[in-house]
C-alpha cells in the first residue's frame, strides 16, 4: 500500500514538473457543507485561482445554496448563488482586465457506491450575468471518481485517489466552453474533513490550462 500511494504522489508530482513549459496555476479550494435537519443544508465555497504557484490572481469564485436530500445521502437538488471575479490577461501584454460575474444556478446530484468505489453525477444549470450587461445560459455534467486505498471502504483516516471529468456547454456562438479533467490523491481524516492534491488540465477552444488543486472539504 505505501509502494502504491508513493506511486501516486510521484505520478502528480511528474505530471506538474512536465507541464512547468505550458501555463501552470494553482488553486486552493475549500468545500464546506452545513446540514440543516435532516434534509436541508447549506453548501458554501471559496476558490482562489492563480496563475502561477500564488499571488498572481486569476480568479475568486465564492459559491453558496441551499439544497434539499431527496433521499438520504444519495439524491440533492440545490439552488445557488455565486460571485466571480476575474482579472484576465491582455493578449500580448502584462495588462489586467477586471470583470466581475454574478450567477444564478441549479444542480442535481446523484451518488452511488460499489464497494471501494464512489461515484458521483452532477447536473448543472447556470445562469451568468457578466458585468451587468451580458446574459450567457450553461449547462454543465460533472462525472467523478473516487477509490478508497488503505481502507475497504471511505472509512476514517482512508487514503483514496479521485479523478473527475466535467464538460461545460453554452447555448450561444460556440456551443463548447470547456472541458476539465482531474486527477488527485485525497485523506479522509473522519466523516466531516477530507483534504485532496491533485492536478487539473482545462481543454478550452483557444488552447488550454494547468492546475495544482489542494482542496478542504469540510461538513458539519
Amino acid at each position: 500500500m505505501k509502494k502504491l500511494l508513493s506511486l501516486a504522489l510521484l505520478s502528480i508530482i511528474s505530471t506538474v514538473g512536465l507541464s512547468q513549459s505550458s501555463t501552470l496555476g494553482n488553486w486552493l479550494i475549500y468545500f464546506g457543507n452545513k446540514q440543516l435537519g435532516d434534509r436541508w443544508n447549506l453548501h458554501h465555497e471559496v476558490q482562489h485561482r492563480n496563475y502561477n504557484a500564488l499571488g498572481d490572481l486569476e480568479q475568486l469564485l465564492l459559491r453558496t445554496g441551499i439544497g434539499y436530500d431527496l433521499t438520504e445521502n444519495n439524491n440533492n437538488v440545490l439552488l445557488g448563488y455565486g460571485f466571480i471575479h476575474s482579472q484576465n490577461y491582455i493578449v500580448n501584454s502584462d495588462e489586467k482586465i477586471e470583470v466581475d460575474e454574478h450567477r444564478i444556478f441549479q444542480q442535481f446530484i446523484t451518488r452511488q457506491n460499489f464497494g471501494r468505489v464512489g461515484l458521483q453525477h452532477r447536473y448543472r444549470f447556470e445562469q451568468r450575468w457578466i458585468e451587468n450587461r451580458d446574459f450567457k445560459l450553461r449547462f454543465r455534467y460533472f462525472l467523478s471518481i473516487n477509490m478508497a486505498l488503505s481502507n475497504p471502504r471511505m472509512e476514517d483516516k482512508t487514503f483514496y485517489l479521485s479523478a473527475y471529468n466535467e464538460i461545460f456547454i453554452n447555448n450561444q456562438n460556440v456551443l463548447f466552453d470547456r472541458n476539465r479533467l482531474y486527477g488527485g490523491l485525497g485523506y479522509r481524516l473522519s466523516r466531516l474533513v477530507r483534504f485532496e492534491l491533485g492536478y487539473m488540465n482545462q481543454f478550452l477552444n483557444n488552447g488550454g490550462r494547468d492546475q495544482v488543486n489542494v482542496i478542504t472539504f469540510l461538513n458539519f
